[in-house]
């Protein structure tokens, strides 16, 4: 067995014209917008809400609000776990990476490659895994070693000479706040990012992704109504520049905004203690179609997809390289 497996990155460009690959999960936030008779509108309608919140954040020498457009790359990556065998590639993850055009400089400015995260196995995981160790249960737990695989796989890959052609900085992943949990304001406010919120326990996407590698901040940007989670390695207010945090907060923002409007496009801001539902009423739909009940749907095909096809066909050699990956 190889010490690590060996990833392929292909990119595809998401714009008003893009139609999802064979391999690409359907639930992805992306892919979702690009179904049905709506879909070039959807897709063209979710680009503009991006570019109208980058320039609302980046508004300096912008008097217009009309200097910067992103564009987006859709980063899928696959992986091969047996390099002398003939076998097929298993798509792992996808990502966002955004480039930021800047009209009056013309020049191009890379942005941060994360923003939305998809993975299979974590599909897998929540939505297959969990449950089914969950069934018989009077209180709820997680099975042994939950996520370790996943997070390994994960971490494998940032570290891969693949990652490091690619891509010069590490990713941060942006994801809604738990609806479980309850957030309080702190006094520290960033200049792009916002008042920083502050929870006393973790959720269990919180150390799902602390398996991944990823530590958590959350921050509520301004003219935003609830704080984001982000997901990151290193020092997020350190290790990248305003611009490049702004791609992230307008990609995701506008994400949050259509598929959980209950939360992100509330009608009033999170106060200083703020606890997210999405049974809140008093909100408003944008004018981009999803179906977030398929969407679930899907997630639990999704997930039985990847037992069928990745993890039964490979489970002694995942559990043997599980066993031995150094972090």
């Amino acid at each position: 067995m190889n010490k690590d497996f060996k990833f392929t990155i292909k990119s595809v460009r998401f714009d008003e014209h893009y139609l999802p690959s064979d391999t690409t999960r359907i639930t992805t936030n992306f892919a979702n917008l690009a179904r049905g008779k709506r879909r070039q509108e959807n897709l063209r309608n979710t680009l503009k809400m991006i570019d109208n919140r980058f320039n609302a954040l980046a508004y300096r020498d912008n008097p217009k609000g009309n200097r910067y457009t992103l564009e987006l790359d859709i980063i899928s990556v696959e992986m091969k776990i047996d390099t002398h065998r003939s076998c097929h590639a298993l798509p792992l993850i996808e990502i966002l990476k955004p480039t930021i055009f800047d009209r009056k400089t013309n020049n191009r400015i890379a942005g941060i490659v994360g923003n939305n995260f998809s993975s299979y196995i974590r599909d897998y995981d929540f939505s297959v895994l969990l449950p089914g160790h969950n069934k018989n249960l009077s209180k709820f737990s997680t099975p042994a070693n939950f996520g370790d695989l996943h997070g390994k796989l994960f971490k494998c890959f940032v570290n891969s000479s693949t990652y490091r052609t690619h891509f010069k900085k590490l990713p941060v992943i942006c994801l809604s706040v738990s609806s479980s949990k309850a957030y309080y304001r702190t006094d520290y406010q960033h200049a792009v990012l916002g008042y920083e919120y502050h929870q006393d326990e973790y959720s269990l996407t919180d150390e799902y992704f602390n398996k991944m590698g990823l530590q958590v901040r959350y921050f509520m940007p301004p003219n935003s109504v609830a704080p984001l989670a982000f997901y990151f390695t290193g020092d997020l207010l350190g290790d990248y520049t305003e611009l490049e945090l702004i791609s992230t907060i307008s990609t995701m923002d506008t994400f949050q905004k259509i598929y959980r409007p209950e939360i992100y496009n509330a009608n009033s801001a999170a106060g200083f203690i703020y606890q997210p539902s999405l049974q809140h009423q008093d909100y408003s739909l944008t004018r981009i179609v999803y179906d977030r009940e398929e969407r679930s749907q899907l997630a639990v095909e999704q997930g039985k997809f990847v037992e069928e096809h990745f993890i039964k066909p490979y489970q002694t050699t995942l559990e043997q390289w599980s066993a031995n990956y150094a972090n």
